[in-house]
């Protein structure tokens, strides 16, 4: 029996939806369903490479002449999942001398011959092969590991032996036997509920279609988050705030008074995440109503503190620590510089949470560093930023790349409230923007990014733009670096920062 060579050419073309389009040559009806059976794997990979492919060459060898005449993919009816629903068919660029244009993308699982003997035509064989061949990239794929697993093992790794080490020498910093594993345990606690509880929490967003929308003027590469889900807060900013209260007890007046005010901040940011969900855009509560609600929290905050009965080693309050200075007394002023660190917190974390991971992962490092800080003053609230920061790593175990849920305002706003409580019931304002410099940073380049606008627009008559796109992690994005660069350099920034911050609130006090 003669045997005959088939070359199958496999073209690949990006069209402006950014959606890739094949083209086949005229093939034996086998051959196309070898072809489709390798797209299925292989289209999803150069689909987000997002370059244009070069045309490649398929070469099946050594096939009877009849092998054409079989069964193959095409037989198979729309009940196998290969079109209707769960199929795509796409054809090349129009008006042009191409090729016979031809594709069904297979979305669904096939059924193959679980045996491949001698009494199964060689059509079988040859497509079981091709299936199993194009089935050990995809599992590989499947079952790698992100390099979010790599990044959070790495911040729990550093997070873990810096609270280690202060537990170890805690009793030179305080003065006071402390017990043992004092900031490590309510750390433990929260990452362990607060990552179980993730387990659960998640699927039910996902099937009450609580997803994230996005912006028209984002990154193009978010697009394939669509769908993701959002409102994480919910379940793990109530899990660091109950193990607060449980390991400090009952009796701490300032972790009540830093989990009222998170709570108050989850309540607002819940408010604007419901609002986008039932309009069905990403524009909750108005950003003067949301601004002026952040301010009225601070500053119905900083009133209570005045009557409040607080512990602080300085028989005084209103007071604000600060190295080679001493402490420094506010008066009233202390009022306005509460409300305003509120705001800035929320909307620096909330500014913030745009990449996966990144965010959760600075608020950590920035309440272990606020932790060390506040030590020596009330070391309750230590073990409120511990736990927060415990609750921030659990919820990184679902939010590290590539994303399962978002935290949504419900829970960057409730951190930005949680770090600016802890200053404002010790006075160290200075370790704070020191630990939350990441936050900083993004709050500055927008408000760069719109002065410059605003300014140009006045002298131009256009406005230009001094970043790509802002806040400035998506700047850096736009250039070229992907996301698990830019958290990993955000998170390795944010532990020097801790680091620094601890420091010098240990020397301001």
């Amino acid at each position: 029996m003669a045997c005959s060579v088939h070359i199958l050419r496999l073209g690949f073309q990006k069209t402006q939806n950014r959606s890739t389009r094949f083209s086949t040559s005229s093939a034996s009806p086998s051959l196309r369903g070898f072809a489709s059976t390798l797209s299925k794997f292989y289209g999803p990979r150069i689909r987000s490479d997002g370059r244009n492919l070069r045309r490649g060459l398929v070469q099946i060898a050594a096939m009877d002449e009849d092998w054409a005449s079989v069964s193959s993919f095409d037989d198979w009816d729309d009940n196998e999942g290969i079109s209707g629903r769960n199929s795509s068919i796409l054809s090349s660029s129009d008006g042009e001398d191409s090729d016979t244009e031809f594709l069904v993308i297979p979305t669904t699982e096939v059924d193959l011959p679980h045996r491949i003997g001698s009494h199964l035509d060689r059509s079988d064989a040859v497509t079981a092969a091709a299936y199993q061949f194009a089935s050990l990239r995809g599992r590989r794929r499947r079952f790698g590991i992100q390099p979010g697993v790599f990044i959070n093992m790495g911040l729990i790794a550093f997070s873990v032996m810096l609270l280690l080490f202060v537990d170890w020498c805690s009793w030179k910093i305080v003065r006071l036997p402390l017990p043992s594993f004092y900031l490590t345990r309510p750390f433990f606690i929260s990452a362990f509920l607060a990552s179980c509880a993730g387990i659960f929490f998640v699927p039910l967003l996902d099937s009450l279609k609580v997803h994230q929308i996005f912006r028209k003027e984002g990154p193009p590469v978010h697009t394939s988050k669509r769908g993701t889900p959002t409102m994480g807060g919910l379940f793990f900013i109530p899990i660091g705030v109950s193990v607060a209260i449980t390991i400090a007890g009952l009796s701490s007046v300032e972790v009540y008074g830093a989990a009222a005010a998170t709570l108050a901040f989850a309540a607002i940011g819940l408010l604007d995440d419901i609002l986008s969900f039932i309009r069905n855009h990403n524009y909750g509560l108005p950003a003067q109503t949301k601004l002026f609600l952040q301010v009225v929290v601070g500053a119905c905050f900083s009133f209570w503190l005045g009557t409040a009965d607080i512990s602080s080693p300085y028989s005084m309050k209103m007071l604000v620590p600060l190295p080679s200075l001493g402490l420094v007394h506010l008066g009233k002023f202390y009022i306005f510089l509460t409300a305003f660190c509120f705001a800035a917190m929320g909307n620096g974390i909330n500014l913030t949470d745009g990449i996966d991971g990144l965010a959760g992962g600075t608020a950590a490092l920035a309440f272990i560093g606020m932790s060390i800080a506040v030590l020596p003053i009330s070391s309750d609230l230590a073990i409120f930023g511990a736990s927060m920061a415990g609750a921030c790593v659990g919820f990184l175990m679902h939010n590290g790349f590539k994303a399962s849920i978002f935290m949504g305002d419900t829970g960057s706003l409730a951190l930005g409230g949680a770090l600016a409580a802890m200053a404002a019931c010790t006075g160290l304002f200075f370790p704070l923007f020191i630990a939350s410099g990441v936050f900083v940073l993004e709050v500055l380049s927008v408000i760069m990014q719109v002065s410059f606008f605003k300014a140009t627009k006045c002298i131009y008559g256009t406005g230009r733009r001094l970043f790509q796109m802002a806040p400035l992690h998506h700047h850096v994005e736009l250039c070229g670096l992907n996301e698990p660069l830019i958290v990993v350099s955000a998170y390795i920034a944010s532990s020097v920062l801790a680091l620094l911050a601890g420091y010098v609130g240990l020397v301001s006090v």
